[in-house]
């Protein structure tokens, strides 16, 4: 969609007009898909401050049918060293993404432009990038849907069961995301058993799934380049007591955040709205992370909904919501959704049941 890539660019424009910066030499593959739709492993932009003649996309031989195909609105240069080769056609006072390249890569972009004032630009695109547009939040969606069906097909196929393992329930969710539409995995899956589940970011491995275990499951798809993040957390056989204590405190902590996602809502209150309900049930200790983060092209990416989050959320912004609690030795519980910050109450993406699921 050439014309939705140039309104991005012209946006842009602007806050490199602020930055005082006559135009930007980007180098990151996701904000140059953000900016102009191309797919492949390398490339650069320079982004000229005053409209689209004199802006110039680049990459290598091997990817000149596809760059045709998804760049057609700019002109393209055609060179193994992408970002050197545009460095070198830079004039004036020209930003870079400084949080994005190397000591090594700055010292040959101010060698080869001889024309230009290179000056530190970090986190222009990115600002962009926080809010998304509905084709952007639909991409989200679909991706949320596939990581949903997966998990709603495996449950039904009796695949979470005594006697299998993590990495057989990993291998299976990933797969089934895949069967219903997801490119890839949007991270390497979280599959957490009995004592593991309180291990925040387990890696699944050969630990074999008992009766009374928690089971969590941290996964997500991607669909159009755009990520989904969902936890729930499942119990094999009767719970024990605890384990219905500790699943209510996290899923009353989960609707406390969710109902603190809105326009204007500071990161840092949000995150707080949650954490608080678990300090006041004596377990803040066993919150060991931030509350949030949002998601889009990265499966990570601002805002963060953290103790120390400094920013505001916007209608746009797509974001989890994800507390846990996790008793070292016992197990740990953790429910995750990902929403869409909206003018009222936040869309929630991620529809899999929060209730308590035995299997």
């Amino acid at each position: 969609m050439p014309d939705r890539h140039a309104t991005r660019r012209d946006a842009l424009r602007a806050l490199l007009r602020e930055a005082g910066a006559d135009g930007l030499l980007v180098t990151d593959l996701l904000n140059i898909r953000y900016l102009t739709g191309f797919t492949g492993s390398n490339a650069a932009l320079l982004l000229h401050g005053d409209g689209e003649d004199g802006t110039l996309f680049c990459t290598d031989g091997r990817y000149v049918t596809q760059a045709a195909a998804e760049v057609p609105d700019l002109e393209h240069v055609i060179d193994r060293d992408s970002a050197a080769a545009l460095a070198k056609r830079a004039r004036g006072r020209t930003g870079f993404e400084s949080q994005h390249v190397s000591v090594e890569q700055y010292e040959v972009f101010t060698t080869t432009a001889q024309d230009a004032d290179l000056v530190r630009a970090p986190g222009l695109v990115e600002r962009l990038r926080l809010i998304k547009d509905e084709d952007e939040i639909d991409a989200v969606r679909r991706a949320c849907a596939a990581a949903d069906a997966a998990l709603a097909e495996l449950l039904e196929r009796g695949g979470i069961r005594p006697g299998r393992t993590e990495r057989e329930i990993a291998r299976d969710l990933e797969n089934l995301m895949l069967d219903h539409g997801s490119a890839a995995p949007s991270f390497d899956s979280i599959v957490a058993a009995g004592v593991n589940s309180a291990i925040p970011h387990h890696r699944p491995a050969a630990d074999v799934l008992r009766q009374g275990d928690f089971l969590k499951l941290d996964f997500g798809a991607t669909v159009d380049g755009y990520h989904s993040d969902m936890t729930r957390t499942l119990v094999l056989g009767e719970p024990a007591d605890w384990q219905r204590e500790l699943y209510e405190l996290v899923r009353r902590a989960q609707v406390a955040g969710t109902g603190a996602v809105r326009p204007g809502a500071r990161t840092a209150d949000v995150d707080r709205a949650a954490r608080e309900v678990i300090e006041q049930a004596g377990h803040g200790e066993e919150f060991s992370h931030g509350l949030g983060h949002g998601v889009g092209l990265e499966i990570h990416e601002a805002p963060s909904l953290a103790k120390k989050g400094d920013g505001t959320l916007s209608v746009g912004m797509t974001v989890t919501v994800e507390p846990g609690v996790y008793l070292a030795g016992r197990g740990g519980v953790r429910i995750e959704d990902t929403l869409v910050v909206r003018d009222t109450v936040p869309e929630l993406l991620t529809l899999s049941s929060k209730d308590l699921v035995v299997v």
